[in-house]
């Protein structure tokens, strides 16, 4: 059983990499990519310790082989809305802001790390995401960079690269 965490600032290409991961590995494993914007609660709760336990037990789920459901995150609807049902597989992929934290990488995690200056990786995302999401990407910098600097993910990764696409 492998565990696979991306991390890096937003707009840093962490799901691009999941993806890369996913089609180099599933065609001879079962591969399940995790994506922590379905498990944030929110903007302003997002790395929250809800989802440090939401991590706590997926992460626990796949090293048991057991199969978990989780909440997933409407973003319209601003709130928690439905549920995932994740069976054992072989190949975990975390992907996103928050998933390379202790609780992940004390599990056995190979953690990636995609290095983007802050600034670069805001741009990106607004470029992709669109322009209406500026005053809530300014505030989601000091968000993420907090809890890079509390959970010291960086100084912990075990692979550190440039941001995909830069």
């Amino acid at each position: 059983m492998t565990l696979i965490a991306i991390d890096g600032r937003a707009g840093a290409g962490k799901t691009t990499l999941a993806q890369e991961f996913f089609a180099e590995f599933s065609p001879t494993k079962s591969v399940q990519v995790v994506h922590m914007d379905d498990l944030y609660d929110g903007w302003d709760n997002a790395l929250s310790e809800r989802l440090t336990q939401t991590l706590k037990s997926l992460v626990d789920a796949h090293l048991t082989q057991s199969p978990i459901d989780i909440e997933i995150y409407n973003w319209d609807l601003k709130r928690f809305d439905s549920i995932v049902h994740i069976d054992p597989v072989q190949i975990m992929i975390l992907e996103g802001v928050g998933a390379g934290q202790e609780v992940v990488r004390s599990a056995g995690a190979s953690l990636y790390w995609l290095e983007i200056d802050a600034d670069l990786g805001i741009a990106r995302v607004l470029k992709r995401d669109g322009q209406h999401l500026a005053t809530q990407m300014d505030k989601w910098r000091g968000i993420q960079e907090s809890h890079f600097l509390r959970d010291r993910t960086r100084e912990n990764a075990l692979h550190i690269q440039r941001a995909l696409g830069t």
